[in-house]
């Protein structure tokens, strides 16, 4: 049976634009994440198609990783090799998508603002740890929710959602996807995060001696950061187990 076509609309033409962008590059530079085939492309509105199938759970995490591995390497090899962590990645039209840097220092900011950082010494630890973590081989940050992949009734994984993307180290978006699933299905052992890792690096390790050197130490930090991120939805969209907040980094006295 054929499903029906889904469409998503969008709040201006821009935005349609800009995710159909993210859309393409992936489709060009991230080769491993198959994306729902783009059918019809309108004024603000996308069509696609329709996907069906579970979300992603704790037990699928392994085989996320190693497929998060090899997108990031090969989006490395393909096109992030000169990219620069802290200045927007320019598309052969002109336009960009983020930095890692920018965006998330302005986050930051406005947690500290909503107050879910304590007080000024907590909002520049959270700085530095930042600082600290904008260095080494880049790739890039889709959101990796359990939401935004789709596993098939023949294990197939679909990746939805790439309307926004942005520049990151290496593991930073593997950590949102830990950070994510601790969110919504409470916490993971250490065995199964380190087993994660050693697949994703083994993995991005296989475009590049280079990419596969995402140690634990270095995971914590982006989970520290990803914390504080995500402390407003806690309580919403299935996020139901906040993740604890560490108000200091490795380079701090």
């Amino acid at each position: 049976m054929t499903l029906p076509p889904f469409t998503k609309h969008y709040a201006t033409p821009e935005r349609a634009a800009g995710a159909v962008r993210h859309y393409r590059w992936i489709t060009e530079h991230a080769k491993p994440l198959r994306q729902p085939a783009l059918h019809t492309i309108g004024p603000d509105s996308l069509t696609f198609e329709r996907v069906e199938g579970r979300c992603v759970r704790p037990e699928d995490l392994p085989r996320m990783a190693e497929l998060l591995g090899r997108a990031h390497g090969a989006a490395w090899a393909s096109d992030l090799q000169s990219a620069s962590l802290g200045i927007p990645h320019r598309f052969p039209d002109g336009t960009t998508f983020d930095d890692y840097v920018g965006p998330r220092e302005i986050a930051l900011r406005r947690r500290h603002e909503q107050g879910y950082l304590p007080d000024k010494v907590a909002l520049y630890a959270m700085l530095g740890l930042l600082d600290e973590t904008a260095q080494g081989p880049l790739a890039f940050y889709k959101d990796s929710n359990p939401r935004n992949f789709i596993i098939t009734s023949t294990g197939d994984i679909v990746t939805v959602d790439t309307d926004d993307l942005s520049l990151a180290p290496m593991g930073y978006d593997l950590a949102k996807l830990i950070a994510t699933l601790h969110l919504t299905y409470g916490p993971l052992t250490d065995q199964t995060v380190n087993a994660a890792l050693l697949a994703y690096n083994a993995a991005a390790r296989r475009h590049d001696a280079r990419l596969g050197t995402t140690d634990r130490g270095r995971l914590d930090s982006f989970l520290g950061l990803h914390a504080v991120l995500t402390a407003p939805y806690v309580g919403r969209n299935g996020y139901c187990y906040a993740l604890p907040l560490r108000f200091h980094h490795r380079g701090a006295s």
